[in-house]
């Protein structure tokens, strides 16, 4: 009779609540798990993470706030967000609960665990394949029985101090870690005094100085063990250093692996990473974790637009200054003549007019009045800012708080008696190098690293995407997939047309392009667009483009058609048409004919074009003197139908 095992659960645990008070005043009543980044919930992030990993069994270890975590856990699986289906989550927890010691030790009371498992904080925000790490760990743990953890970091350029930084001495032989030391944020390092036997011990040793901790770790059951036995473990620093020291005596060892420049994992630890790590999102770094992809539900929310805006379909965008890096949720809306640049603004927010939003990151149900200012601060939920205030760097303003006319709001001082109501508290914490000289405290709050203006290389993304030459620069980074990714749909469509190929076929290679470089569908219509502009038959003479694109459509119609359904799909493929304008020449005369085409040929309809006119970006402001006749010739007709019926 054949024998069954019963296959290993994979578990992970997330700690949630370790470090509160470096998000005063948001999270004085709240989780640090449901602070919100780009309009969703950290803890969100965390557990998408480890959905997408093939994890299937989580334990959030809640050590404040419990029962709004339980109620946050329950109304997501409700709903049928992504991680429910194939994941169990359970939240649990103690009282008298201090620290990350503390919550494992408890853990390991509970006999909860199984095997090995991830360690992560829900504040931790990746793209990584956790899968590989854990197959990784379990193949060393078969020849060396005393692992207790592979810690995996993550290399950053080096230039901004955020508390995350480690330095590590690790050979190169077998990966195992010989020393770790955590970077101050002050750059007072003149030097690192590493042990002798390390070098005398080790044929092969690296040094990493360069490294950021995500606070992502695979441990093995031992850990549970080594936590139980040694209660002046409080965190896993202390818990690292320990098994450096007391290697031979615990016997017990920690290896490391670095993340691949590809995928992203970054800890959101104070204000100032929450503003990095923001930005890396919104600028796509963390793909598939992008708020156009739709986090945690299976349906897009948000449209994908140039100059990474994602935009929700019940919010309003007037025409304004310029405008990039913006994530608009839903029933917001933003008033004329106002210049946005890197901003997340929540639900049901109002920004009037004239406005200058600068790295400025709003809740829900916030009102900005006329000609205000503000640069580098968050604004909590409920907020109001009202006309001709300006709001400065570092500054996090509680919710419901309501600046009067004329203020201008800077980060508060010890003393300050307002200093409550406006950002975060005051207190230093134990674990908080004192600082000494004044740029140190322009750059702190309260101990705790404030939002900040930081050099350009890290504004967009810290992270290295393939080398240092190829990082984004003004306007809206486009990552490289996507570039492939319209070269290869500008290949297939060449050779169809050329070939006279099967539509179908072609439509076929452009979605295994789609899924290889995991383009949105918005992405899709505006590049397929883009494509069939580019064609060689197309450009082939600057005073036919009409005339070589009807021929062109004549066997690739079937192929747009697929794609150009509905009305935001039509929105999709005029603003490709538009892009292809501002970039070639030629078409620039073109525009009305092409877009006249299109509309003739039911490609695009009225109110799609009507839409797509009203928002023309500023650099396209010449494309609305050359499209006034066909738009008014448009509004006319639908005038005339309108008198009839």
């Amino acid at each position: 009779m054949e024998q069954f095992q019963k296959k290993d659960v994979v578990q992970a645990v997330l700690l949630t609540d370790l470090r509160p008070e470096a998000f005063k005043p948001i999270c004085d009543n709240s989780s640090t798990a449901l602070l919100t980044l780009a309009n969703v919930p950290l803890l969100d992030y965390a557990l998408e993470s480890l959905n997408r990993s093939g994890i299937e069994e989580v334990f959030v270890y809640a050590r404040l706030h419990m029962n709004d975590i339980k109620e946050h856990i329950s109304k997501r699986q409700k709903q049928g967000c992504t991680w429910s289906i194939n994941m169990s989550v359970k939240v649990i927890g103690a009282e008298g609960c201090r620290c990350l010691g503390d919550a494992l030790r408890d853990i390991d009371a509970k006999s909860l665990i199984r095997g090995h498992f991830v360690l992560m904080e829900a504040e931790t925000v990746t793209n990584a394949n956790l899968s590989y790490f854990l197959e990784e760990h379990k193949k060393t743990a078969k020849y060396d029985k005393g692992i207790a953890m592979t810690v995996i970091y993550k290399e950053v350029i080096t230039g901004v101090r955020t508390g995350d930084e480690v330095m590590i001495a690790m050979s190169t032989d077998n990966k195992r870690l010989q020393y770790h030391q955590r970077i101050k944020t002050n750059f007072r390092e003149q030097s690192f005094a590493m042990p002798l036997d390390i070098f005398l011990q080790n044929s092969n040793v690296a040094l990493h100085h360069n490294l950021a901790d995500p606070q992502i770790a695979i441990c093995s059951p031992l850990l549970l063990t080594l936590f139980s036995d040694n209660f002046d473990f409080e965190n896993r620093d202390d818990f690292v250093r320990g098994l450096i020291i007391n290697e031979e005596v615990l016997n017990s060892r920690i290896y490391v692996e670095m993340l691949p420049r590809e995928q992203y994992a970054r800890r959101v630890s104070n204000w100032l990473t929450y503003q990095i790590v923001s930005n890396d999102v919104i600028n796509r770094w963390s793909y598939p974790l992008v708020p156009d992809m739709g986090i945690c539900c299976l349906r897009q929310q948000f449209l994908f637009l140039r100059n990474n805006i994602y935009k929700h379909e019940s919010a309003t965008l007037s025409k304004l200054m310029s405008k990039e890096n913006i994530v608009l949720d839903s029933g917001s809306s933003v008033d004329t003549g106002s210049k946005l640049s890197s901003v997340v603004i929540g639900r049901n927010c109002k920004i009037g007019k004239n406005c200058n939003l600068d790295h400025v990151y709003m809740y829900d149900d916030v009102v900005i009045e006329d000609n205000c200012s503000l640069e580098y601060c968050l604004i909590g939920s409920g907020a109001k800012i009202s006309s001709n205030s300006h709001v400065l760097e570092g500054v996090v303003i509680a919710p419901k708080t309501v600046i009067a006319p004329n203020s201008n709001i800077t980060t508060p001082s010890e003393t300050d008696p307002i200093a409550k109501r406006f950002s975060i508290s005051t207190q230093k914490t134990n674990d908080t190098e004192e600082l000494d000289d004044e740029e140190d405290e322009e750059w702190e709050v309260g101990g705790f690293l404030k939002m900040r203006s930081v050099p350009f290389s890290f504004e967009d993304s810290e992270y290295n995407s393939s080398t240092e030459d190829e990082l984004s620069s003004h306007g809206s980074p486009v990552p490289d997939d996507t570039n492939i990714f319209l070269s290869e749909v500008i290949d297939s469509l060449t050779r169809g047309y050329n070939e006279k190929s099967n539509p179908d076929f072609l439509i076929l290679e452009i979605n295994s392009s789609r899924y290889a470089y995991n383009m949105s569908l918005s992405e899709v219509n505006f590049y397929v667009t883009k494509a069939i502009l580019s064609l060689p038959k197309v450009k082939e003479s600057s005073a036919n483009i009409v005339q070589n694109l009807h021929h062109v459509l004549g066997h690739l119609g079937p192929v747009i058609s697929n794609y150009i359904k509905y009305k935001d799909a039509m929105i999709d493929c005029l603003k490709g048409v538009e892009d292809c304008c501002n970039q070639e020449e030629d078409f620039k005369a073109k525009v009305a004919q092409i877009v006249h085409y299109l509309y003739d040929k039911d490609y695009v309809a009225e109110d799609a074009i009507l839409e797509w006119y009203e928002n023309l970006s500023d650099e396209s402001e010449w494309m609305k003197t050359h499209l006034k006749k066909l738009i008014d010739w448009l509004m006319a007709s639908s005038e005339e139908e309108s008198e009839e019926e």
